[in-house]
C-alpha cells in the first residue's frame, strides 16, 4: 500500500496527459454583485470617495477586481431580484425612484442600475454581465422588456429609450438566469416546481422568440439540503428542458457547533451535489429522449456564516436603511482554506460545471472589503481564488489518480486528507492545487507526471496560520495571506511537498 504513517502522513498525486476532465471555462471564475448591504454601494460604487472616478466607480475596488481575476459578474440578485423593477435603474439617476427591498429590508436609492453595472464591467476588462430576470413579482412580459431594452440595436420603443439613456450601442448580454432560488419558501413569489417550471418554460420561450441564441439558467436548488432537492430539479427540467442551458446550484457553508473538521471537508458535500444535480440532469434528458445538453451553473458558493449577527437584517415598519451593514463576514484563514477546497471541487467537476459564481464581490460575505471614504483590502479567501484564476483559466483540468491517507468527520465519515487537482495551464505548466484538511497533521505530498519531461518547480506558495481564527482587518489588511512553501525538493520525476496541517497550497510545475 503506497499510504502509510511513518514520521508523517503521506499522500501521492500520479498524473498521466492523456486523462482529461475536460477544459476549464472562463465563467468557472465569476462573482456575484447584489443589490443587499454595501456591495454596490461604498462598495463598488462611491462618488466623493478619493478614489472614485467621474462615475463614481471606486478605482482600488476596480483594481482589486482585476487582481481577483473575476470574468462574470451575476446581477443584480439574489433574493433581491424577486422585487426588483428593473426601469426603476434606467434613465436620469436624479428622477430615479426610492423603493422598499423587501428582501433585505432595505431601501433602494436606485442611483446604481443596469447602465451603471455595464459602465462598471467594462471599466473592469470588458468582463461578461450574467443578468438575472423577476420572476417573483414578475414575468414574461417584463423579462421581454427587458431583454428588447438591453439586446435590441435599434428601431423599437425599449431601445430607443436605452438610447436616450446614453447606451447608443446594445449590451448584448448572453447569459440569463430565470429568476433566483424560486424553490425557497423566504423568496417573494416562491412557488412549487410545477408552477415555477411552467413560468420558466414560459419566459424561455418568449426570450427565444427575441434572441433564439441566448444561454438560459434555469433555477435549481437553493442548497443540497433543501427537502425538495432531487424532485425540484426533475420537475422543472421536464417542463423546460430543451429551452435551457443550465440549472442552478447554490451552497454556502459555515462550522457548525465547533466542528472544524468536518467544515475542512466542505467540499466532499459539493462534490456530492454536483454529482446528484448531474445525474438528475441525465436521467431527464433520457426520459426526454433529448439530443440537447445542460451543464450546472454553480451560481452561488462560499463560506457564510448565516447565523452570525452580522447577517441579520434590519427589523421594523419604520426603519429601512440605505446600503447598511449586513453580511459582512469578516473571513479566517481556516475558511480560505475551506474556498481553495470548493475551488478544487469546482475544477474537478468542469465536465458538469461550466459557470460558477463567488458570492459575492464585495463586502457582503466577499473577498474583497472596503471602507466608506476609506482603504479597501483582501480578505483571507481573496489569495486562494485568485491564485486559481490567474493560473488555471483556459487551461485543461487533468484527471488524476489520488492517493491519499484519510480521516474521520462527524458530517462526512471518512474522507482524504489531502483533496488535490491538477490542471495543465495554457502556457503549458502544470498547476497543482492541493488542501490539507487534518487539523492535527502535516503530510508529505508527492506529484508524479508521466510525461517524458524533467519537472522545475517555478512556485510553491501555501497559505497557512497555526491561528486558524486569523483573519485580515481594515487595522490589519495583510495579516494572513500566501507564503513560499520552502520544503519542496525533486528526485527524479517526483515532485515533493510538505503541505501543512489546515492548509491551501498551489504550485507550478514547468
Amino acid at each position: 500500500m503506497d499510504i502509510m504513517r511513518m514520521n508523517k502522513l503521506k499522500a501521492r498525486l500520479m498524473i498521466d496527459d492523456d486523462f482529461l476532465v475536460g477544459p476549464v471555462p472562463d465563467r468557472l471564475f465569476g462573482s456575484f454583485v447584489e443589490h443587499l448591504g454595501r456591495c454596490v454601494y461604498t462598495g463598488i460604487y462611491e462618488p466623493g470617495h478619493p478614489s472614485a472616478d467621474e462615475n463614481g466607480f471606486r478605482r482600488d475596488v476596480l483594481d482589486l477586481a482585476r487582481e481577483l481575476g473575476v470574468t462574470t459578474i451575476r446581477y443584480p440578485g439574489g433574493n433581491f431580484v424577486s422585487g426588483y423593477r428593473w426601469e426603476d435603474g434606467v434613465g436620469p439617476a436624479a428622477r430615479r425612484p426610492r423603493r422598499l427591498d423587501l428582501a433585505w429590508h432595505s431601501t433602494e436609492t436606485n442611483e446604481f442600475g443596469l447602465h451603471e453595472m455595464n459602465s462598471w464591467l467594462h471599466k473592469l476588462g470588458d468582463n461578461e454581465l450574467m443578468e438575472a430576470v423577476n420572476l417573483g413579482t414578475r414575468g414574461l412580459e417584463d423579462a421581454l422588456d427587458l431583454l428588447e431594452y438591453a439586446n435590441v440595436p435599434a428601431g423599437t420603443h425599449l431601445s430607443e429609450l436605452r438610447k436616450e439613456n446614453g447606451a447608443a450601442e446594445p449590451f448584448d448580454i448572453r447569459m440569463w438566469c430565470l429568476g433566483n432560488e424560486m424553490d425557497g419558501p423566504w423568496q417573494l413569489g416562491h412557488k412549487n416546481a410545477h408552477d415555477y417550471g411552467t413560468l420558466a418554460a414560459s419566459v424561455a420561450r418568449g426570450l427565444r422568440q427575441i434572441d433564439p441564441d441566448l444561454e438560459l439558467v434555469v433555477c435549481g436548488s437553493s442548497a443540497h439540503g433543501m427537502e425538495t432537492f432531487g424532485q425540484w430539479e426533475a420537475t422543472v427540467l421536464r417542463q423546460c428542458y430543451n429551452l435551457v442551458d443550465f440549472v442552478s446550484c447554490h451552497a454556502y457553508y459555515q462550522p457548525r457547533d465547533g466542528d472544524l473538521a468536518s467544515f475542512l471537508a466542505s467540499g466532499d458535500d459539493m462534490r456530492a451535489f454536483i454529482k446528484d444535480v448531474g445525474s438528475v440532469i441525465g436521467s431527464v434528458k433520457a426520459e426526454l429522449k433529448s439530443d440537447h445538453d445542460i451543464h450546472i451553473s454553480f451560481d452561488e458558493w462560499n463560506v457564510w456564516y448565516q447565523d452570525a449577527e452580522p447577517s441579520k437584517v434590519p427589523e421594523g415598519i419604520d426603519n429601512w436603511p440605505v446600503a447598511p451593514r449586513l453580511l459582512e463576514d469578516m473571513y479566517s484563514a481556516a475558511d480560505a482554506v475551506v474556498v481553495g477546497d470548493l475551488l478544487i471541487e469546482l475544477l474537478s467537476s468542469v465536465d458538469l460545471v461550466h459557470s460558477a459564481s463567488l458570492a459575492q464581490l464585495v463586502n457582503v460575505i466577499a473577498p474583497i472589503m472596503t471602507e466608506p471614504g476609506g482603504p479597501a483590502w483582501r480578505q483571507t479567501i481573496f489569495y486562494p481564488f485568485a491564485a486559481v484564476a490567474r493560473s488555471a483559466k483556459r487551461g485543461v483540468v487533468l484527471q488524476p489518480r489520488l492517493d491519499s491517507c484519510t480521516h474521520e468527520t462527524n458530517a462526512y465519515g471518512q474522507v482524504k486528507t489531502i483533496n488535490a487537482v491538477a490542471v495543465r495551464g495554457c502556457n503549458g505548466n502544470l498547476e497543482i492545487f492541493a488542501t490539507n484538511r487534518s487539523l492535527t497533521d502535516d503530510v508529505e505530498f508527492t506529484i508524479q507526471n508521466f510525461d517524458e519531461n524533467q519537472p522545475k518547480v517555478i512556485l510553491a506558495s501555501t497559505l497557512h496560520e497555526d491561528d486558524l481564527h486569523a483573519k485580515n482587518t481594515l487595522r490589519k489588511p495583510d495579516r494572513v495571506t500566501m507564503h513560499t512553501n520552502n520544503t519542496v525538493s525533486i528526485e527524479g520525476k517526483e515532485v515533493s511537498i510538505t503541505l501543512p496541517k489546515a492548509s491551501w497550497t498551489h504550485i507550478t510545475i514547468k
